[in-house]
């Protein structure tokens, strides 16, 4: 092991020790009781049964999705996948892979088998991952990098550590030119800009619901205390037309606690209220979705969506292609900065602060659907990743 690796490792080993009463409390959490026990004490998480297969290693829910238009290009090949959260695991597992958490990086020295390669997607930088899957003879590739505008300064104050990490990558498949002139700022070479691989995925639905006869609205992907701006907004634009709302939130923790809030405003509006897990009707002013799977549902049979994530500084904002598709004309955010490549490819989109969503939903009437145009080829990452 070289000196500056070991050195690392030690740090590893130390911040674990440091952390481990945090990480014992936070196991018996809710949203962290799988991921924390696989990660952290590789509890039901075993290495993976066999070498020399392709891996992939995502973050969350939204990497592992767009997987899926590479993995059907690959077949049957030996997959593996590696996650962070619930949500990114949960999806991997409907691929045909094998799929594990990715251990925290003090473990992965004893942990990490060589396969053919390592394909790691937009901003999963771990040193030990890289330097270990190199040791054993693995190959690794970015897919779908980046370096967003908010956090390219935290980088640039420790480019010296990111030259050393991204040295051990063969090939960095940037999303857009302004993300290759961040790699290259931070010392890394053999760039290339194919663009954002989530355009290349084919958006579905999963089940057909009859669209109501008023306006529809859906507030998709919604975090904490944006749901309050959207619950308002709506209140004032209901009484000037005849519209429902229907709320998904971000994550399934939240259910109860959204529900209330919607409980409150419904109450004090006189408003009726339903949760789609028990009637799965949109017979009332508003619904909780409070069931995993149906956003793209809700998306289709909308008129307009309030996408969430970008109403608060510390998301990011999430995908708008999908809202795009199904023709929703799309409100959101300004602090969209995690999905600035993607807001590149949809036309017509209102960014509003969330004091403006009520100006905005009013402004839809005279503006035309949300749209996107562009595609990408994937065919230059399918041929790295299988060696040709």
């Amino acid at each position: 092991m070289k000196p500056f690796t070991l050195l690392y490792y030690i740090l590893s080993v130390v911040l674990y020790l440091v952390a481990l009463p945090l990480l014992v409390y936070l196991s018996f959490k809710q949203k962290y009781k799988q991921s924390i026990p696989a990660r952290f004490f590789l509890f039901k998480n075993a290495r993976f049964e066999k070498s020399d297969g392709i891996w992939f290693h995502v973050c969350s829910l939204g990497e592992a999705r767009a997987l899926k238009p590479i993995l059907d290009v690959l077949g049957k090949r030996d997959i593996k996948i590696t996650t962070i959260t619930h949500t990114g695991h949960a999806e991997a597992k409907k691929y045909d892979a094998e799929v594990r958490y990715l251990p925290y990086e003090m473990f992965l020295p004893f942990w990490i088998k060589k396969q053919k390669i390592l394909v790691v997607l937009e901003a999963e930088f771990w040193y030990m991952l890289f330097s270990v899957a190199v040791a054993r003879g693995t190959r690794v590739i970015l897919l779908n990098a980046r370096i967003s505008e908010k956090s390219v300064k935290k980088y640039l104050q420790f480019a010296w550590f990111y030259k050393k990490l991204l040295g051990y990558v063969e090939i960095i498949y940037a999303q857009s030119e302004a993300d290759k002139n961040r790699f290259l700022a931070l010392g890394a070479k053999n760039i290339e800009v194919i663009g954002n691989i989530k355009l290349a995925a084919k958006i579905t639905k999963t089940k057909e619901y009859k669209k109501p006869e008023q306006e529809c609205i859906v507030a998709g992907s919604t975090h904490d205390g944006e749901e309050e701006s959207v619950l308002k907004s709506f209140v004032e634009y209901k009484k000037y037309r005849n519209a429902k709302l229907i709320v998904v939130p971000r994550h399934p923790e939240r259910f109860e606690s959204v529900y209330k809030l919607m409980q409150s405003y419904a109450q004090k509006n006189s408003l009726t209220l339903s949760r789609f897990s028990q009637s799965q009707e949109f017979d009332t002013d508003m619904i909780l979705v409070d069931a995993m799977g149906e956003l793209n549902n809700m998306y289709a049979i909308s008129d307009i969506a309030i996408l969430g994530g970008a109403f608060k500084a510390d998301v990011g904002g999430h995908n708008p292609l999908e809202p795009a598709y199904f023709g929703c004309k799309i409100i959101t955010g300004k602090h969209f900065f995690h999905q600035r490549e993607l807001f590149k490819y949809v036309h017509h989109v209102q960014y509003v602060e969330p004091d403006e969503i009520h100006r905005a939903l009013l402004a839809c009437e005279h503006l035309p659907n949300s749209m996107v145009e562009e595609k990408i080829n994937l065919e230059i990452v399918i041929n790295k990743i299988l060696g040709a």
